[in-house]
């Protein structure tokens, strides 16, 4: 079993919200596995969802090129270990000459792009810099017509493909999807396997209401409803027009989006949390 400690029971509060006793009993009986910990938690206490750790883990630059003609567009992350590092003008001389080439080549294999001079070239940059560089990954759309956005922070890039419509419109979709970060592009993409778990939650939450088994299965179909438009681009309200579906919007220019690539740098990325003070006591203890 895994010792319940205060750092653990300080992240459990913090992505969810709830209560320190709470939140320690619900460690305690999952013998420290925090993901379990917080699927029992929302099935208890109805919490709606917890935040993801690690979202944002890295640091480094997301950039993306489209074709003058819109049929393709590629987006590339590169990473380094600072943000300080991130904003100097090596890195985004780097990061854009990995662009340049993965545009030049339609390439999207990582691998095959950095063989020579530009592995090379990041060999160079890390000696230069002193820190870490890696370019961890890159994506190739092509489409009737690809659109792109880049937040003005530099972190979030999207690529959006369309059947029809036009780049402005494909544009508009993009800087909806870096906004609202939908899971699929479509109700129907949505994985079985995350459905049958929001199910499942929602169905211990719904039991605690103690209503009709059949007035519960309503209830359990009507959320997982609200759990798919909310999460598929095509469903959600535009982000510059609330009134409006992005699906609606796309259908009534006479174009369907196709699908959609987001890039946010270090996402999904789990950086090891370093206790310095212990790390110190631990050097001192050493050097007796």
């Amino acid at each position: 079993m895994a010792e319940i400690t205060a750092s653990l029971v300080k992240e459990l509060r913090e992505r969810t919200g709830l209560g320190m006793m709470e939140c320690k009993k619900a460690l305690v009986e999952t013998a420290g596995d925090i993901e379990k910990a917080i699927d029992d938690l929302r099935k208890s206490s109805g919490m709606k969802a917890a935040k993801k750790a690690g979202r944002t883990a890295a640091d480094g630059a997301v950039s993306v090129k489209v074709s003058d003609d819109g049929s393709f567009g590629v987006l590339v992350e590169v990473n380094s270990e600072t943000d300080f590092v991130a904003r100097d003008s090596n890195f985004q001389a780097f990061v854009q000459q990995v662009l340049d080439k993965a545009f030049a080549e339609r390439q999207d294999d990582v691998a095959a792009l950095m063989a020579g001079e530009l592995e090379t070239a990041r060999e160079a940059l890390v000696q230069k810099i002193g820190e870490n560089i890696s370019v961890r990954r890159i994506a190739l759309v092509e489409a009737g017509v690809v659109g792109s956005y880049v937040h003005s922070n530099g972190r979030i890039a999207v690529l959006t493909a369309l059947n029809g419509g036009t780049a402005e419109l494909a544009k508009d979709v993009a800087m909806h999807v870096a906004a609202s970060n939908p899971q699929v592009n479509k109700p129907e993409e949505m994985s079985q396997d995350v459905i049958a778990k929001e199910k499942e939650i929602y169905s211990a939450q719904a039991r605690e209401s103690g209503k009709p088994e059949e007035i519960i299965e309503k209830m359990i179909a009507g959320r997982v409803s609200k759990f798919l438009a909310e999460n598929s681009l095509v469903e959600q309200p535009f982000v510059k027009d609330p009134d409006v579906k992005v699906g609606q919007l796309v259908k009534k220019a006479g174009a369907d989006v196709q699908s959609f690539v987001r890039f946010e740098v270090g996402e999904g990325i789990e950086v090891e949390k370093v206790d310095f003070a212990a790390e110190v006591a631990a050097q001192v203890q050493a050097s007796k």
